[in-house]
């Protein structure tokens, strides 16, 4: 039975990997409960965004009629109650069951033959959007939590599935914010709407920079290159009452230290050599709106001092000039170095760090973050066979799998070139690992696939071990690991405990 667990999961992977309709992916997936698992009447029911109802999107061994029939109250019946608390439940009996309704009337046989009912949720990142169930014949006072485990797995693969369908929906371009909670349309290329991610940690920090974007604070965003701070940026300017007016961007390493300061602040005619005529600088260019300051941390002593004076006074002087510029700009800075170890090498103002640090945004980097990979990978691709003219449907299992193992230490902007490569030399409608760089074909999977044999709790185990850990080494109090992942700090505890994780 075990084994045959493990073939159904990879061919339940293997369908959502290759079918491109949702609904056919979602009914293979049903067939393959019935003819390897001996679940019957498998259901898939999601939230009706429309009437916040939850009804049947594709189910096996019912007929149209009894489809139609299956529509539940979130917190009605069993299905009810799984997508309103969120936690999976087993019933051993169903004629016994007073909760559970047979709206869809698909068991007249419950008299000669008794099945128990299984039903798990399904989450797109941390919303439950419906539910899995399946019939099981009854065995008796036994177990079920297995087969809950199974469902689980498969609930989450179907929760992703779900997901890329809702941003194909809302535009590949502008993936929904949903887990934002954004409370207005926002305007712009740049809106939080943009942001791809399914990762909680992606989820927390950009509820933070959301908070932050209505208000005049100075934001410090901080993280490794390629991370897509400026995107962050932008997004928080956008979201913000300064929505209408300039967002300007200087790339602070990019500019030589004796054109840095006149580029920010401007000169007057006469100033020096070649300034035949007065030039406004960056902060007037930006009045009323807001001022991306790039690599902050190579700035000068010099700058750092007129920079921390605009902050602090609102004013400057043009270089060369007498005249005191008043200017009305929210300043939002980014860096990859670490200021702290700058401030102490005295290579970085303290004054200036502490009035630059009102409210820090960490972008985590790619390798800490591997659940997007798969959906920037999607809107990559999408994005580049539209440019390149493309018929390329996506990528395969294999490809994907080499993608995941990376460690991407130039992060999605690294990722984002390596899909560009991939869709320029693709020649057919799917990417294969022949079109990926020969480096991260040689690299090795920072956590391999079971071995060949392996039992379904096994793997259950090692991956629910692998999450604990990461969710510690994130969060680092047991308190907060426990939210992230759902549950109680006794009962991480607990498993810390079984799995002899050394903690703290």
């Amino acid at each position: 039975m075990r084994d045959n667990k493990v073939l159904a999961l990879t061919e339940i992977s293997d369908a959502l990997a290759s079918e491109l309709d949702l609904e056919k992916a979602l009914s293979s997936i049903l067939r393959i409960f019935a003819d390897r698992l001996e679940m019957q009447r498998g259901t898939i029911t999601l939230v009706d965004p429309a009437s916040n109802e939850l009804r049947i999107e594709v189910a096996h061994g019912l007929s149209r009629a009894e489809v139609e029939r299956g529509r539940y109250k979130i917190g009605e019946g069993i299905t009810g109650k799984v997508v309103e608390t969120g936690q999976p439940m087993v019933v051993k009996d169903i004629e016994a069951e007073p909760l559970f309704l047979n709206r869809t009337r698909a068991r007249q046989e419950l008299k000669e033959r008794k099945f128990a009912f299984l039903c798990v949720p399904i989450k797109t990142g941390n919303k439950i959007v419906g539910g899995l169930s399946v019939d099981h014949l009854f065995r008796g006072d036994i177990s079920y939590e297995e087969d809950i485990k199974l469902l689980m797995i498969i609930a989450s693969m179907v929760g992703q599935a779900v997901r890329i369908r809702q941003l194909a929906e809302a535009d590949k371009q502008a993936v929904v914010c949903e887990n934002l909670k954004l409370k207005r349309q926002l305007q712009g290329k740049y809106k939080f709407g943009n942001i791809i991610y399914s990762a909680k940690t992606m989820e927390t920090m950009l509820e933070g920079a959301l908070q932050v974007a209505d208000t005049q604070a100075t934001v410090l965003i901080l993280g490794e290159s390629g991370t897509g701070k400026e995107l962050v940026a932008s997004a928080i300017h956008y979201a913000s009452p300064r929505t209408d007016k300039p967002f300007i961007k200087v790339a602070c390493a990019a500019l030589p230290e004796n054109l840095l300061e006149s580029e920010l602040f401007g000169y007057e005619r006469g100033a020096f050599t070649g300034a035949a005529e007065r030039k406004p600088g960056r902060f007037e260019m930006a009045s009323g709106g807001t001022l991306f300051l790039d690599e902050i941390g190579d700035l000068s002593l010099p700058t750092q001092v007129k920079l921390l004076r605009v902050l602090q006074e609102k004013e400057f002087e043009r270089l060369g000039g007498t005249q005191t510029v008043k200017v009305d700009v929210r300043v939002i800075c980014a860096t990859h170095r670490n200021l702290e170890t700058l401030v102490k090498e005295r290579k970085f103002r303290e004054d200036l760090y502490y009035r630059i640090n009102v409210f820090p945004v960490n972008l985590p980097p790619l390798r800490d973050r591997k659940e997007d990979i798969p959906l920037l990978v999607d809107h990559f691709i999408h994005k580049f066979k539209l440019e390149n003219k493309k018929k390329i449907k996506g990528i395969n299992r294999a490809a994907l799998d080499r993608l995941m193992a990376y460690r991407w230490p130039g992060n999605v902007r690294e990722l984002e070139n390596v899909m560009e490569r991939a869709v320029v030399l693709c020649l057919k409608e799917v990417i294969t690992p022949a079109e990926l760089p020969v480096n991260l074909l040689k690299g090795e999977a920072e956590s391999p696939l079971p071995a060949e044999g392996t039992s379904l709790p096994e793997i259950v185990e090692s991956i629910e071990k692998s999450k604990i850990v990461q969710a510690l080494e994130t969060h680092k109090t047991q308190r907060r690991a426990a939210k992230a992942l759902g549950l109680t700090e006794r009962m991480l505890g607990y498993k810390i405990q079984k799995y002899k994780i050394a903690w703290q």
